[in-house]
């Protein structure tokens, strides 16, 4: 087994990253975020919060809430640990390998 060089290492993870990107932003079926988007709007419709109330929970804009709820912009994972925690919900992030 070949050992990959600095730049090979560099180019493969680059790759990756932008393979990840264009996916969690949505150019390939928008399945992850759109998936989370419905968890939080019936989160927290379940727990009777209002988008501001969520909101402020969370150190953020109401506006901010509706843009992730309809699928507007991929949070960041800082907020969607604040999001969990104003849910009373785990944040599971899982690595699987490549098929």
């Amino acid at each position: 087994m070949s050992r990959l060089t600095k730049d090979e290492r560099r180019r493969t993870i680059e790759s990756a990253i932008e393979r990840l990107r264009e996916r969690l932003a949505g150019a390939q079926d928008g399945w992850l975020f759109a998936q989370i988007a419905e968890q939080v709007a019936n989160r927290r419709r379940e727990l009777g919060l209002s988008q501001a109330e969520l909101a402020e929970i969370c150190e953020t804009t109401q506006s901010a809430i509706a843009r992730l709820e309809s699928g507007g912009r991929p949070p960041r994972i800082d907020t969607l640990l604040k999001l969990a925690h104003a849910l009373d919900c785990e944040l599971h992030v899982e690595l699987r390998p490549n098929r």
